[in-house]
């Protein structure tokens, strides 16, 4: 097993707890940061196995631009607490 191996390795595993950490996530804004990690390190995972046009692509809208539509989303509700 080579240390190109082990990269990928860990870095699948690294997306894959991102991931469950944002499923699990209470708080709506850590759910979008695992969120923005878990796809910055899927672009990486895309460099890695030389694609980096789709890596690019992942980072530029899956990372940026969804988790910056995401926080102007949570920043215009109100919770349910905070109504009354």
């Amino acid at each position: 097993m080579t240390l190109f191996d082990i990269a990928h390795i860990v870095v699948l595993v690294i997306i894959i707890c991102t991931g469950y950490l944002a499923i699990i996530f209470r708080d709506l804004l850590g759910a979008v940061i695992f969120l923005a990690v878990m796809s910055l390190l899927l672009s990486l995972e895309f460099y890695i196995l030389q694609a980096p046009d789709v890596a690019i692509a992942e980072a530029a809208i899956g990372a940026a631009l969804t988790t910056a539509i995401y926080i102007l989303a949570i920043n215009r509700t109100v919770r349910k607490e905070e109504e009354s």
